[in-house]
C-alpha cells in the first residue's frame, strides 16, 4: 500500500494543480462559504425529513445515541477526507486518494462504489421531489427535476453554488421553523425526548439496532465528500477543504440534533416511527398545522439542493475515472467556456433521469448506503498511510499519530455500520462490488500500458 510517486496535487496544468482551469483543467472559483455550502445542500438535504422514522425503528428510545455514533464515524471520515484533500486537491475525491495512496484497484473500487451508489441517490432524491410536488405523478416530476438540475450544472460549478446557496437557506429556515414550533408548543416533553426507552416498534433495538439506526443517520451526514470531489474547483484547496469540511459537518450536527430533539419531543419514539412525514406531522401535533405546507415546500427544496450536489459529485469522480480509462474516455472532456466536465455531466444525468422514469427506488436506499460506507473506509485506509508532514495539522515529524487513529476508527465504524445494514442490502451490495472488481480485471488485461514517461491523471 506504497504511495505512488505522481501525486494529484503536484500535477501542473490540467491536473489540479495550481494552474487548474488550464488545458483541460477545471476552473478554481470556490471559496470556503461556497465550498461549506455545496456541502451543507448535499447534508441537510431529504434525509432529515425522511430517514428519522425508519431510524426511530430501529433504534427505539436510543435514537438519539444512534444520531451521535453516526456523527462520530461521520466526523472521523471528515477528518481523514479532509487530510486526503489537502495533499491531493483533484477532482474525484477518494477515488483519486485511493488510486494514490493504495493503488489503482483500490481507487477503482472506490469510484465504482461512489458512482453507483451515488446515481440511484440522486434518482431517489428526484423521486422524493416527485411524491412531495405531484403524488401519482412522481416519475414525471423526477425525470423533469433532473434534466433541469443538470442543466443547471452545466453552466459551471459556481452558479451551481449561488442555487445551493439559495436552497441551503431557505431550507435551514424552514427547519428552524420546525424546531421553535415544536419546542414551544405546550404538547413539547423535552425530557422525554432524551429519556431514552426500549427497543423500536419493529422488535429490534439493543446494539444492533442502534448500529442499523445510525447506517441511516449516517446517509444524511454523508454529503461532506461533495467538497472533496470538488478539490479541482476550490481555490487554496490546502486551506480551504480542511476548513470547509469541519465547518459543514459541524452545521449540520447542530441542525439535525436540534431537528431530532424537537420532533421527538412532540410525537414521542412510537409515532415518530410510524409517521411517513415526520416533521409535517410534528408542527401539525405542536398545534402549528398551518405550517405543513412550508414543511413539505422545505422538504421539495432539500431533495432539489441534494440532487444538485449528488450530480456535481458524482460526475466529478466519473471525469476522474474517465482520464484514467476506467470509464469512456469521452467523459473527461472539460467545457472551454463553463470549465466544466459537461459530457460526464450529462451522462450521469441520462442515468439519472432513466433511473427516476422508470425504477421505483425506496429499497435502493440500504444499497446506497453500503455503497457508500465502502467508500469511507476506502478514505479512512488511504488517509492511514499520510506521514506527518501530509496533512492539515500535522507537525512533520514522521508518522501522524492522531491521523492515523481518526483514520482507523473511522474504517471500524465504516464497517460495523455497513455490516448491521439489512442483508439483503449488504448481498446486493457486495455483489455490485464483485461486478465492478470483475470488470476492472477485464479491463486491465485488456489496456494497453501507458507511454512511457506519463504519470497518472488526476
Amino acid at each position: 500500500m506504497g504511495t505512488r510517486a505522481g501525486t494529484a496535487g503536484s500535477g501542473g496544468p490540467g491536473r489540479g494543480g495550481p494552474g487548474g482551469g488550464a488545458a483541460g483543467g477545471l476552473r478554481r472559483s470556490l471559496g470556503v462559504g461556497d465550498a461549506v455550502v455545496v456541502g451543507l445542500g448535499a447534508m441537510v438535504g431529504a434525509g432529515i425529513f425522511a430517514a428519522l422514522a425508519p431510524a426511530a425503528r430501529a433504534a427505539g428510545g436510543a435514537l438519539l445515541t444512534a444520531l451521535a455514533v453516526a456523527a462520530v464515524v461521520a466526523s472521523c471520515n471528515a477528518w481523514s477526507s479532509a487530510r486526503l484533500a489537502a495533499r491531493h486537491p483533484a477532482s474525484g475525491g477518494t477515488y483519486v486518494y485511493g488510486r494514490e495512496r493504495l493503488g489503482p484497484f483500490w481507487g477503482y473500487l472506490a469510484g465504482w462504489a461512489f458512482v453507483i451508489g451515488k446515481t440511484a441517490s440522486c434518482a431517489a432524491m428526484a423521486l422524493t421531489v416527485g411524491a412531495y410536488l405531484w403524488p401519482g405523478r412522481e416519475h414525471v416530476v423526477a425525470v423533469v427535476s433532473v434534466v433541469a438540475l443538470t442543466a443547471a450544472g452545466y453552466g459551471g460549478v459556481q452558479k451551481s453554488a449561488r442555487i445551493a446557496r439559495v436552497i441551503v437557506a431557505v431550507v435551514l429556515a424552514v427547519l428552524a421553523g420546525v424546531v421553535a414550533a415544536c419546542l414551544t408548543s405546550g404538547a413539547a416533553d423535552v425530557a422525554g425526548a432524551f429519556g431514552g426507552g426500549g427497543p423500536g416498534p419493529d422488535g429490534s433495538g439493543g446494539v444492533r439496532g442502534v448500529l442499523g439506526a445510525a447506517g441511516l443517520l449516517f446517509f444524511a451526514f454523508a454529503g461532506y465528500a461533495r467538497i472533496t470531489t470538488l478539490g479541482e474547483e476550490v481555490r487554496d484547496p490546502r486551506r480551504t477543504i480542511p476548513r470547509a469540511v469541519p465547518l459543514a459537518l459541524g452545521v449540520a450536527l447542530a441542525v439535525y440534533a436540534a431537528v431530532t430533539v424537537a420532533v421527538l419531543s412532540v410525537l414521542g419514539v412510537d409515532r415518530l416511527a410510524g409517521s411517513a412525514a415526520p416533521l409535517s406531522d410534528a408542527v401539525r401535533a405542536a398545534g402549528w398545522g398551518g405550517l405543513t405546507p412550508v414543511v413539505r415546500a422545505g422538504a421539495v427544496l432539500a431533495a432539489l439542493g441534494s440532487l444538485l450536489a449528488l450530480v456535481l459529485g458524482v460526475s466529478r469522480t466519473a471525469l476522474a475515472m474517465a482520464r484514467d480509462g476506467h470509464l469512456p474516455r469521452a467523459l473527461a472532456a472539460v467545457h472551454p467556456r463553463h470549465g466544466t466536465p459537461h459530457r460526464a455531466e450529462a451522462a450521469v444525468g441520462a442515468a439519472v433521469a432513466v433511473l427516476a422514469a422508470t425504477v421505483d427506488l425506496r429499497g435502493a436506499i440500504g444499497f446506497s448506503s453500503f455503497g457508500v460506507l465502502v467508500y469511507y473506509a476506502i478514505a479512512n485506509a488511504a488517509a492511514w498511510t499520510l506521514g506527518g508532514s501530509e496533512g492539515p495539522g500535522a507537525d512533520g515529524r514522521g508518522v501522524d499519530r492522531g491521523g492515523r487513529v481518526v483514520a482507523a476508527a473511522g474504517l471500524a465504524g465504516c464497517a460495523a455500520l455497513a455490516c448491521a445494514l439489512p442483508p439483503a442490502s449488504v448481498a446486493a451490495g457486495a455483489g455490485v462490488l464483485a461486478l465492478g472488481a470483475l470488470l476492472y480485471g477485464v479491463g486491465e488485461r485488456r489496456r494497453p500500458g501507458p507511454p512511457a514517461g506519463s504519470g497518472p491523471a488526476a
